[in-house]
């Protein structure tokens, strides 16, 4: 998505709005729903983690947020608004809808979220550079800041993009599968990033397929099918009934000392 940063007008936010509200959303391709009928409402500063299987129409959900697609049925509210205008939404598409041969080092990339606030006519000032160089060490990046971005790491470039969205000063950041491919401390130094913008207000949506990590170190989360599933703490959404209707029988349930282990074997094969 680097080559789609664009220019837009910024629009005022509603001081009594969710920083969030989705209803009725319905999304068709050639017919087919993608997403059917979703409502729900999030608040400032809240962790989410989207949960749902393959195709469950996950990213679709958050290209629609952005204001990247248009719905089919039904509105997005973002602090009162259509999603259209807003800069204080921060979009990070999954790593393979990335050009990472574009020819732009990794402090370009962080530069870019300050693109929206600057305008066509304004060049980055010093306070702008001061802030991406701050952004760059609040994901521990400063020493990365001149390479080109392919030459990072998985873990690295998703810390990029974080700090792109902490340049623009964003208030709701959507992160469609971050976590995807990495190693265990990669990941979990990216939630202890998330974990910090705690204190920003930041609200962070996160489309996972790890269920045990969603159930871990969200407040709250999401289960999609194309439809809603539930919505809530993890003990109230993953309910045996509710797992079952979103996953059928790819989805296993294992009993062990620290509680309900879920397994999600679809990329076994064999499954029906």
């Amino acid at each position: 998505m680097l080559d789609k940063i664009g220019i837009v007008k910024p629009v005022a936010h509603q001081s009594d709005a969710a920083i969030l509200e989705v209803t009725g959303l319905t999304v068709a391709y050639n017919g087919t729903r993608a997403l059917d009928d979703v409502s729900f409402r999030l608040e400032a500063g809240e962790r989410v983690a989207v949960v749902g299987p393959n195709g469950a129409g996950k990213s679709t959900l958050f290209k629609v947020i952005a204001g990247v697609l248009e719905p089919t049925e039904g509105e997005v509210r973002v602090a009162g608004c259509s999603p259209r205008g807003h800069i204080c939404i921060a979009y990070v598409p999954q790593r393979t809808d990335v050009d990472w041969a574009f020819p732009v080092t990794v402090e370009d990339v962080v530069m870019m979220g300050r693109f929206a606030k600057l305008g066509l006519l304004r060049r980055p000032g010093r306070e702008d550079r001061d802030l991406v160089r701050r952004c760059l060490e609040t994901v521990d990046l400063t020493a990365f800041a001149r390479r080109q971005i392919s030459e990072l790491s998985g873990g690295q470039q998703q810390r990029m993009f974080i700090a792109r969205a902490l340049a623009q000063e964003a208030q709701l950041m959507l992160m469609d599968e971050p976590l995807s491919g990495l190693d265990i401390p990669a990941q979990d130094r990216i939630l202890e990033i998330l974990d910090e913008l705690r204190g920003s207000g930041v609200t962070v949506v996160v489309a996972t397929h790890d269920l045990n990590q969603a159930a871990d170190f969200f407040d709250r989360v999401l289960l999609l099918n194309h439809t809603l599933l539930g919505i809530g703490r993890p003990a109230e959404v993953f309910t045996a009934a509710n797992l079952q209707h979103a996953y059928g029988g790819h989805l296993r349930l294992i009993k062990t000392p620290e509680g309900l282990m879920m397994v999600d074997d679809t990329c076994c094969g064999g499954g029906r």
